[in-house]
């Protein structure tokens, strides 16, 4: 994933302590401006088999994230974090992430100097550093190392008829 240097910085100094928290860092992004800046950390439980991360095991794990980006310094000033799951548009940056939601319809953009720069469709497969996706246009091989960034596209229709159906 094309990621800033400071992005990877953070990921690095949160990677460190998440193994032993049980946690995966799911995605780092510093947004705002320069005198303002915001760092927003997605997390999940390390064990994927676990369900999605709650809100209360989110704000539990704050405060060793805190620690991590203060001993990191990544601003000279002040900054806001932002600690969160990592949602149903859940970002995709490794290769076990696009592994795990293979058969998934996922949206991505790459880094691409020519042509086509943006995707979505199903992702059909992920191996030795490349995805396979099917979009209406046909079935596109990516490198990794090409995207830009990426995420799941959850399907809001479907969430919204499961919901319909489990309050009758």
């Amino acid at each position: 994933m094309a990621q800033t240097p400071l992005e990877l910085k953070l990921i690095e100094a949160l990677e460190k302590r998440a193994e032993e928290q049980g946690i995966d860092i799911v995605d780092v992004e510093v947004v705002g401006s320069s005198k303002a800046p915001v760092v927003r950390v997605r997390i999940d439980h390390a064990d994927e088999s676990l369900p999605t991360i709650s809100l209360d095991e989110v704000s539990a794990q704050s405060a060793w994230i805190n620690e991590v980006l203060d001993e990191a310094d990544p601003f000279p000033g002040t900054y806001s974090l932002e600690v969160s799951s990592p949602g149903l548009a859940r970002p995709l940056r490794r290769e076990r992430d696009f592994l795990r939601f293979v058969g998934e319809d996922i949206s991505l953009s790459t880094t691409a100097q020519e042509g086509r720069r943006k995707y979505t469709g199903a992702l059909l497969s992920c191996s030795d550093g490349q995805i396979v996706i099917k979009t209406d246009e046909g079935e596109f091989t990516i490198d990794i190392s090409d995207i830009k960034s990426a995420k799941i596209k959850p399907d809001y229709d479907e969430l919204a008829r499961a919901a319909r159906s489990g309050k009758e």
